[in-house]
């Protein structure tokens, strides 16, 4: 593919990924607050008139109201909203965006050699059969174990998704890896509401149109999936942002790490949703808190010394920059404007080579150019004897 159009493609999807993903999470926050929120009608027609609860809010200059039926109101109101199209327009969006960056260049960034010994088919069809698996298991789940108790469901879905976590950090290059694991949740949260919520609002709204009391159960497993998908978000999000951070994917037990973030970032949908319902649970931030401080230190790389007891020049390792990184950080557009093709670009930039070629070992990307461990090293003691 041109790189030109490849970067344009690039940026209308995250554009428009971003912006749909935004609509849908701000919805999805809005309406699992609304609903926490809820308290009994004060008026005695409301309650006649089968309002289950109400909500008073304040914001951009006017107070609203917002009633929530137990089922449906007497008659077909008009117009009625559906919140639909946020949510397939992010995946849609999301999973094009991973497939332009991901599969048209699986080669660069979904396959790593020193990974696992992928073809570039191989890598594709494995991630596209792991998105497929995740909603069914998980839809499996939902229907058994989770017609039975909600706590095992999340006990057992946890450590489907440190397995899923651990299994794309075996198959995939560390970056692709955690955006495997985010698509794969994303898809999820997207079936969600194509499988199961809005077929069950249809429904609701065919009985209210026949003139028949609508069926409880699949308003319930709706309301179910979308509180599900609630807590989902903040772990898929991460999986987006993770990528800027080598740290985080390249630690030597990069799949643990993504499970403990996720368990962080769901817990911060579990304390406020218990706000949202009047309860003040201190106890989740404050072990948050502790919890990231405890993950930032074991993650904290190593101070890079020297293999030798002499100093190490940049004649020596000009080589390493030439035949390893300069294939790609060269030319007119190289990634993120960085280029290596003089010592001057290269020492401005020795910070970030530590992290990303030493300590991290994020690149080059796949270790496509084959930078050797020896390599590495030299690498580090001439930044060590730079200092």
């Amino acid at each position: 593919m041109d790189p030109y159009l490849k970067d344009v493609l690039d940026v209308l999807l995250r554009m428009l990924h971003v912006v749909a993903g935004i609509a849908w999470i701000g919805a999805s926050f809005y309406f699992v607050r609304l609903d926490l929120a809820l308290r009994a009608p004060k008026r005695s027609e409301d309650t006649e008139a089968g309002v289950a609860g109400e909500f008073w809010g304040v914001h951009g200059g006017g107070l609203y109201h917002s009633q929530k039926y137990r089922l449906a109101p007497a008659e077909m109101p008009e117009p009625l909203h559906w919140f639909k199209w946020e949510a397939y327009t992010t995946w849609l969006s999301g999973f094009a965006l991973f497939v332009l960056l991901y599969y048209v260049d699986a080669d660069l960034r979904l396959v790593d050699p020193t990974t696992a010994d992928l073809d570039d088919w191989q890598a594709i069809a494995l991630s596209v059969a792991g998105v497929a698996l995740a909603w069914l298991v998980y839809d499996v789940l939902c229907r058994t174990v989770g017609q039975r108790s909600r706590v095992a469901l999340a006990v057992i879905g946890t450590a489907l998704v440190a397995l899923a976590a651990w299994g794309a950090g075996e198959l995939f290059a560390p970056r692709a890896a955690y955006l495997q694991v985010g698509v794969m949740l994303g898809t999820i949260m997207a079936a969600n509401v194509f499988v199961v919520i809005i077929p069950a609002h249809r429904k609701l709204v065919a009985a209210m149109e026949a003139g028949r009391e609508p069926d409880p159960a699949p308003l319930l497993e709706a309301k179910n999936r979308s509180v599900h998908n609630n807590y989902l978000t903040l772990p898929v999000l991460f999986t987006m942002l993770a990528g800027h951070f080598a740290f985080v994917f390249g630690a030597d037990e990069a799949w643990l790490v993504f499970v403990l973030i996720a368990v962080l970032t769901a817990l911060i949908r579990v304390f406020f949703n218990r706000w949202h319902a009047g309860r003040r649970e201190w106890w989740i931030p404050a072990v948050s808190v502790l919890a990231v401080v405890g993950l930032a230190l074991w993650l904290q790389p190593e101070e890079t010394k020297p293999a030798t007891g002499e100093n190490v020049t940049f004649e020596q390792v000009a080589p390493i920059f030439s035949t390893r990184c300069a294939p790609c950080h060269s030319g007119a557009s190289p990634p993120l404007g960085i280029r290596f093709e003089t010592r001057q670009e290269i020492e401005a930039r020795i910070d970030d080579i530590e992290r990303q070629a030493v300590q991290t070992r994020a690149m080059p990307p796949g270790n496509q150019t084959g930078m050797t461990d020896d390599e590495r090293e030299l690498l580090g003691a001439w930044i060590t004897a730079s200092r």
